[in-house]
């Protein structure tokens, strides 16, 4: 695994990890989004055998970069959980007992529909719509945000991907960081799911993770 990317916006310093998250720096923040904790007990309930290792290993990567970036908060741009609870969700809840000092902040997604004591019982600071810190707007869906000409959105909820072309014409889809000049759409934490092929446009910035890597494309 490589050392995170430095990249600078807005005089911030953020450093982009192939785990698929932010570090923001002046914040001392962890960034990530759609984690769809749960997604794979749910897949289990419904028939189809997913192995709950591919869950575990998720949790693992973000108890990884806690350790390495030791953040004063956890900032996560919607759909922490998949759907209902599941014994998944337990896990989760054995972990947060872990780091009961580290303050979580979630902004909703499509996906987080658990009963406000949950997210209570684990200590999660729960914000529908839109959280601001600083010159950075965090909200899970760019649908319906209104853009000024200083402050800058994080979402989440595409699952952002590129497509790397090769030589003899065959191509591979990767996630992606993807920064336009309003916005940041952010890769998928959950490596259990799809993503959306984002077509940047000249003078945008896209970083692909491949083979556990950050490549930056342009």
């Amino acid at each position: 695994m490589q050392a995170p990317v430095s990249y600078k916006l807005l005089e911030q310093q953020l450093w982009l990890s192939a785990h698929r998250s932010v570090f923001w720096e002046e914040e001392k923040a962890l960034i990530v989004s759609d984690l769809h904790f749960g997604k794979t007990g749910h897949f289990r309930k419904s028939g189809i055998a997913v192995p709950q290792a591919v869950y575990k290993e998720d949790l693992q990567r973000l108890v990884h970069l806690i350790q390495y970036f030791q953040p004063r908060q956890l900032i996560v741009v919607g759909d922490l959980f998949h759907s209902h609870q599941n014994k998944e969700l337990e896990l989760f809840q054995r972990w947060r007992h872990d780091f009961p000092d580290l303050p979580v902040h979630l902004i909703k997604g499509n996906h987080d529909i658990l009963h406000e004591s949950w997210y209570k019982q684990c200590n999660i600071q729960v914000t529908d719509g839109e959280l601001q810190l600083g010159a950075f707007r965090f909200r899970h869906d760019l649908d319906n945000a209104v853009p000024n000409n200083t402050d800058y959105f994080f979402s989440g909820h595409i699952h952002p991907g590129i497509r790397l072309r090769g030589a003899a014409k065959q191509s591979l889809s990767f996630p992606c960081f993807y920064f336009a000049k309003a916005f940041c759409v952010l890769p998928a934490f959950s490596r259990f799911t799809g993503i959306a092929l984002v077509q940047p446009e000249d003078e945008e910035n896209v970083f692909a993770i491949v083979n556990d890597n950050i490549v930056q494309l342009q």
